[in-house]
This record gives C-alpha cells, sequence and structure tokens, in this order.
C-alpha cells in the first residue's frame, strides 16, 4: 500500500482546491446556507460538468469516472477545506448505496444522472433516535402489485428536503434485527411523502426530517437482502467524512496560525508565546494523525483490505477528536474575535461539532474498532 500521493493525485488536488475557492468562498458559504435549500442547483450542475466531481466513483459503465475512494477523498477532503455548500456527500452516499445493493439493470438505470449531476439523492437511514444500527429500523415496507408501499419516518436525512431522489431502508412487517431489510427507491416528490428541513447547528449541512405514509417505491436490489449492503455502505460513508473532516481540520490550523503571527502583543507577535506554540504543535500533531487514518482507510477501502470494519471506525474516531480539538484550539487563539459571528472561524467549528457525531462519535467507533479486531 502506498503512503503518498501520486503527482498525478496531487495536481487533481490543486485543481479541485483552486475551483473551490473560486466558487466557495466564505461570502458565499454565509448566503447559502442562510437559504433553505442550502445550495444553488445551477452552480452545482456547473461544478459536476465542468469537473465531474459526484462521477468520480461511479464506475465508467454507468458514466462515472472510474477512480477510486483516494480520490474521492481528495474532493472531500477539499470541500472539508472549503465548506462547500452543495449535496455532494449525500448524493455520493446514495450512488454508493445504489452501487453496493442494486441489480446491473438498476445501476445503469440510475447512476448516470446522479454522475453528470443532473439528480440529486440522499440515504435514509437513521430514525428518531438517530441510530446508525440496523436493528433500530422500524420503517415498513408492505408490497403493493410492482411496487411497495413504506410507512414511518427517518430522521437526520442529509439534504433530504431537496434531494430528487431517495435512497430508504425498510423492513418487512414483523421482521427482527438485520432480517428483513431491504433498500427502496423513493421519488422526492412522492405522494404520501412529508419533508421537513430541520433546525440544526450546522447551516452549511441540511438534515430533513421524512415522513412516510403509504408511499409507493421500488425495491433496489434483492428483497430482504439490505443488511449487508446497509454495513458496507456505512463504512465506505464514515472513511469518506473522516477525510472531509481533516479538510476542514486543516483549514482551521492553517487559519489559526495565520492569524497568530500577524497579531501583536507587547510589541511582538503573539505566534511567539510559548501557551501560542504549544496549541501550534498539539493542532499539527492531531491532523497529520488524523490524516494518516483517514488515508490509510480509503487506500484500504481501494485494495479490498480485511479489515476495512476496523479502519473505518479508526479513521472516524481519529478525525472526529482532531477535527473538534482543532476547532477549540483555533477559537482560542484568534482570542474575543473567535466568539463573535463575524469571524469565520465559527463555521468551521459548527461543521467539526456536527460532524462529530454524524454517523457515530468517537467513542462509539473506537469500541466498534476493537470489538472488529476481536473477531
Amino acid at each position: 500500500m502506498r503512503f503518498s500521493f501520486s503527482a498525478e493525485q496531487e495536481e487533481f488536488r490543486a485543481t479541485v482546491r483552486r475551483a473551490l475557492e473560486a466558487r466557495s468562498p466564505t461570502k458565499e458559504v454565509r448566503r447559502l446556507m442562510a437559504t433553505d435549500a442550502g445550495f444553488e442547483r445551477e452552480s452545482w450542475q456547473k461544478l459536476n460538468q465542468e469537473l465531474g466531481l459526484t462521477a468520480i466513483h461511479i464506475p465508467e459503465a454507468y458514466g462515472g469516472g472510474g477512480f477510486g475512494y483516494s480520490e474521492l477523498g481528495i474532493v472531500l477532503e477539499e470541500m472539508g477545506r472549503g465548506l462547500l455548500c452543495a449535496p455532494f456527500f449525500s448524493t455520493t452516499l446514495a450512488a454508493t448505496a445504489i452501487m453496493n445493493a442494486g441489480t446491473e439493470e438498476q445501476k445503469k438505470a440510475l447512476l448516470p444522472s446522479l454522475a453528470d449531476g443532473t439528480v440529486t439523492a440522499t440515504l435514509a437511514f437513521a430514525e428518531e433516535g438517530g441510530s446508525n444500527e440496523p436493528a433500530s429500523i422500524a420503517l415498513t415496507a408492505s408490497p403493493s402489485g410492482a411496487t411497495w408501499r413504506l410507512d414511518g419516518t427517518k430522521n437526520f436525512v442529509l439534504d433530504g428536503h431537496t434531494a430528487d431522489l431517495l435512497v430508504v431502508v425498510a423492513r418487512r412487517p414483523g421482521s427482527r434485527g438485520e432480517e428483513g431489510l431491504s433498500f427502496f427507491t423513493v421519488d422526492g416528490n412522492a405522494s404520501g411523502l412529508t419533508r421537513r428541513k430541520l433546525k440544526t447547528m450546522d447551516e452549511t449541512r441540511k438534515l430533513a426530517h421524512l415522513a412516510f405514509k403509504s408511499v409507493e417505491a421500488r425495491l433496489l436490489g434483492t428483497e430482504g437482502a439490505g443488511a449487508a449492503a446497509l454495513a458496507k455502505t456505512l463504512q465506505q460513508a464514515l472513511i469518506c467524512l473522516a477525510n472531509e473532516m481533516v479538510g476542514s481540520a486543516e483549514r482551521l490550523r492553517e487559519d489559526a496560525l495565520e492569524y497568530v503571527k500577524m497579531r501583536m502583543q507587547f510589541g511582538r507577535s503573539i505566534a511567539s508565546f510559548q501557551t501560542t506554540k504549544n496549541k501550534a504543535a498539539d493542532m499539527l500533531v492531531d491532523v497529520e494523525l488524523a490524516k494518516s487514518a483517514a488515508y490509510y482507510a480509503a487506500a484500504a477501502l481501494d485494495e479490498g483490505d480485511e479489515d476495512i470494519a476496523a479502519l473505518a471506525s479508526l479513521a472516524k474516531a481519529s478525525a472526529a477528536e482532531a477535527c473538534v480539538q482543532t476547532a477549540v484550539h483555533a477559537v482560542q487563539m484568534h482570542g474575543g474575535i473567535g466568539f463573535t459571528w463575524d469571524n469565520d472561524t465559527h463555521l468551521w467549528f459548527k461543521r467539526a461539532k456536527s460532524s462529530e457525531i454524524l454517523f457515530g462519535d468517537a467513542n462509539e467507533h473506537r469500541e466498534k474498532m476493537m470489538q472488529a479486531w476481536a473477531n
């Protein structure tokens, strides 16, 4: 396994960074996060037409770029750095679920429109308690002729209020645990579906509550065989989120260091104070360790490592703690201005806190990592 990026990957990173710096300055982030949708469809489609970002990890046979999770991790890291307001993560999550659960015909039908950015999508699996465990899923799916009918609710759905396509995990009535779980696709404007945007701390990443009342759905893949596909999808999601978080952490670290070098006190830069040096050193160590875990997990995913479950949890736990702690240090290093709305640090601080608990916090994933290695 390689422990460094190739020249082509570094050039790809530079291209993505330049594009996102032009399209996602903090002024634009603030404007978009104040809207209900959280993004502009025209700009989203233009970004995909120029760079093909949602197509990165989708195989060429389905209209994608055919690259791996290492390249997708680069895109997500740069998006975390730029705090892009767009349905990229949610659409990537849905595309991954379709690749894991769908039939060949379904992949050919659904993935090309996701790859070119004309359709946005999301994965709805968590419910009222926010648990990621399959046993907690209560949404039911009942056969109705050639289609199915869904009844129940989903909560904390990424971009669920605007997604054109919903990939939903549900179970047959009466089934328990991992048995009877299946994937379904639902049109975003389906009859009987109620979508409500949630009020959240992090306004740059929209979440929604979905209520299903006899909503028409189409089975994705094999009925009752969704547990394995869901587990695989969530492992991939953890690695993707970890890469996004290290991008945010690196941006926080760089901005804080730039500020303390500029800020003068007692006739010298506060970067020369010992306490500031200690914080800067801690931030560097935390971020670099989290990067190593995230990069390694993405590479392991590409190579089919058998320890991927443990590595995914390790990456998420490391990135979550590093991002939040770096955000705390960044606010403190900015002094009084760091706590104000006018300073941009709070944007990344809130993203760090919301991402910390998304798909499970560090404590949960340290436990899962140990369980995976014990087995």
